[in-house]
């Protein structure tokens, strides 16, 4: 029971602090800086921080599954699920929005805006979930160590 409360407390946490994460800095760093210029393509300087982001919130996550579940293999449990709902995000996104729409992006948009009409190349989208993944797994590894 407590491996399961540990993977779902885990996910969620995981959750709740990317979209924090992406919100803040883009609030902060704002369009042009997460942009190609007049384009919703995502910046590199986004790309990086975003795989920063996903790989340091999915290591609290890991850490915090380790901690309820108190060993066993949650963590490893906690990675495959946030490759699978990565992977079917992913494809789901893939599928519904084409890569590159060739909208011209004026100015400074607003978040919601911003996170509609954003786009990143497929590669970017799979390997998300991978990062995740091996920042669960270290993240758990931190718990065994302490």
């Amino acid at each position: 029971m407590r491996s399961a409360i540990g993977v779902i407390v885990g996910y969620i946490l995981m959750f709740i602090l990317q979209v924090l994460a992406f919100m803040t800095i883009y609030t902060v760093m704002g369009a042009d800086w997460s942009f190609e210029p007049a384009s919703y393509q995502a910046s590199t300087r986004w790309t990086v921080m975003q795989f920063v982001v996903i790989f340091v919130t999915a290591a609290i996550a890991g850490l915090t599954c380790a901690i309820i579940a108190r060993g066993g293999k949650a963590t490893l449990v906690l990675a495959a699920v946030a490759l699978v709902i990565g992977f079917a995000l992913g494809a789901a996104a893939t599928a519904m929005r084409p890569a590159d729409t060739h909208e011209v992006r004026k100015g400074n948009v607003a978040n919601m805006e911003a996170m509609n009409k954003a786009r990143h190349p497929m590669w970017v989208v799979f390997l998300g979930p991978v990062i995740a993944a091996v920042g669960v797994v270290a993240g758990g590894k931190l718990k065994r160590r302490a």
